[in-house]
């Protein structure tokens, strides 16, 4: 043992404490399981995520639009995990969620497996119109591929759908 233990301790800081978290600092990615509990943690997180950077406004249209994103991710993708971004940007929440199900090459499969995956979002298409945001889905560039699904909630219209 060392004589003198003090030595391997990091000198104390001199910086300012950090600065709150702000709507603008919004920036998370969370990797979850596609698991059938991952909606209700996904929720959970958004719901604390937006609390602590003072964008309670968007909790419940927020909340909304993860769990049908994730639940429906969960539903379609053969991988052990889905991926979510969450952004704040121009005055809006922007949610990617990405999953494993890769595009289909063949014209009508594809056709049909985007009729189901727009069906298991109907809610979500409800929401994201009374806010007056854009939601959509497609093939993932990243490599790897499968699904991309986004949706965008501007502030001062999600504001609206707590008073419907």
């Amino acid at each position: 043992m060392p004589a003198n233990v003090t030595t391997c301790l990091p000198p104390p800081s001199t910086d300012p404490l950090p600065t709150p978290p702000t709507p603008e600092t919004l920036a998370y990615s969370l990797t979850l399981p596609a698991a059938p509990q991952t909606p209700a943690i996904a929720r959970t997180a958004v719901r604390t995520i937006l609390q602590v950077h003072d964008l309670g406004d968007l909790t419940d249209p927020a909340v909304q639009v993860v769990s049908e994103l994730t639940a429906c991710a969960c539903r379609f993708t053969p991988s052990a995990e889905i991926y979510v971004s969450l952004r704040y940007r121009d005055a809006a929440l922007r949610v990617i969620l990405y999953d494993g199900h890769p595009r289909h090459t063949h014209p009508r499969l594809a056709a049909a497996c985007d009729t189901r995956r727009r069906a298991a979002l109907r809610v979500l298409a409800c929401v994201v119109r009374a806010c007056e945001g854009d939601w959509g889905f497609g093939e993932a560039r990243e490599p790897g591929g499968g699904t991309r699904m986004w949706a965008v909630l501007p502030r001062t219209t999600a504001r609206a759908y707590l008073r419907s």
